[in-house]
């Protein structure tokens, strides 16, 4: 799941539609998490009108009050079949798939929850088993996505080390875009 819902105030215009050597940033983010083995992607908009072929699009009309919001969106649109949801940012383009594959296989072998690390740092993606949704929406209010849970139940959290497959930069910023952008057209973590 994308979340590709803000308005990007400090940025001045809706990070989704954000381009980056040549893509924007909403279709980064598909890429990363389909080609990190994640399906089917859902994404989640609302500031902006956004259309991506291929992949479930769910509009959240209560964007404005936050990431909350826009996670229970998507998680109420995971289709039933799936027992898991990688969860990512729209405004993290350097994070690549193999994060994402690693999350998977962190599950498969068993996580319940797995959340990518950069040098021992938990970021995103997040990976967030089907059992665990109910309390994750409880607790994402506001402008938290699942911070809340994963500070809840540091014992259910499985850190997987992603530090040698992108980086989780936010691009929050004209400053952060200029920055990323001087790093040149290259795809989220190289690949």
């Amino acid at each position: 799941m994308l979340l590709a819902a803000g308005a990007g105030r400090r940025l001045g215009r809706p990070k989704a539609l954000v381009e980056v050597g040549g893509a924007r940033l909403v279709d980064r983010g598909v890429r990363v998490l389909a080609d990190g083995g994640a399906g089917p992607v859902v994404v989640v908009t609302g500031a902006a009108p956004v259309t991506v072929p291929g992949v479930i699009m769910v509009v959240n009309p209560d964007w404005a009050t936050g990431m909350g919001s826009s996670l229970a969106a998507g998680l109420r649109a995971v289709p039933a079949g799936c027992a898991a949801a990688v969860v990512a940012l729209v405004d993290q383009p350097l994070v690549g798939p193999e994060a994402v594959r690693r999350l998977i296989a962190a599950h498969a072998a068993g996580a319940g929850v797995a959340v990518a690390a950069y040098q021992g740092r938990p970021r995103n993606p997040v990976l967030l088993a089907r059992g665990h949704w109910p309390e994750v929406l409880r607790l994402a209010v506001g402008d938290v996505g699942a911070r809340p849970f994963l500070r809840a139940h540091p014992d259910l959290v499985t850190v997987v080390e992603c530090g040698d497959t992108g980086q989780p930069d936010d691009v929050d910023t004209p400053e952060d875009l200029a920055r990323l952008a001087g790093d040149g057209p290259a795809a989220p973590g190289g690949g």
